[in-house]
């Protein structure tokens, strides 16, 4: 299970690495372009946002391990053990709702808008939006991966630990 938990992180980091590159190549083409020749693509900058968008979402879960969302921790801390943990699953369960209600409302947003197309791309807002509900999706496995430690201890599994970094991340020992 562990590797392929490992495997998961792995996997979700390269797609970002991959998203980001695509990214920085379409626009710095463009900008070189646009110097270079007076002309720029006409679908860069439209390209480069719903790449955007579909980084924010799919990123989302990764900064979840870490714990690099905003927290506000300060009942948690107030708390004797036992009523932080039972507070710490409260949060998670609360969040494994509302992650779920996005999965739905997101697919539900997407199929409404698959008839439409982009302006430059031409390609139907569906693929656009469907970052939403596999965004979310991710976030619940990323969630469930992580929500032992969390409730137990209030604690992430930091990325910056040479055995994290080592075993998980795209450029590491193993990555």
């Amino acid at each position: 299970m562990k590797r392929l938990e490992q495997t998961f992180v792995a996997l979700n980091g390269w797609a970002l690495i991959l998203m980001l590159s695509a990214m920085a190549l379409i626009v710095g083409s463009n900008i070189a372009l646009r110097y270079l020749t007076s002309h720029s693509l006409p679908w860069a900058d439209e390209a480069a946002r719903y790449l955007m968008i579909w980084l924010t979402f799919t990123g989302a879960g990764l900064i979840l391990r870490i714990g690099g969302h905003v927290a506000i921790t300060n009942l948690q801390d107030a708390l004797p053990g036992t009523g932080a943990k039972v507070l710490r699953a409260g949060i998670v369960l609360v969040l494994l709702v509302f992650f779920g209600f996005m999965v739905h409302v997101g697919w539900q947003y997407a199929q409404r808008m698959q008839f439409q197309v982009t302006p430059a791309l031409r390609i139907p807002f569906l693929y656009v939006y469907a970052a939403m509900p596999v965004g979310f999706t991710l976030l619940i496995v990323h969630l469930l991966l992580i929500a032992r430690p969390f409730i137990a201890a209030g604690a992430y599994r930091s990325l910056g630990s040479d055995e994290a970094r080592d075993s998980t991340l795209p450029g590491g020992a193993n990555g």
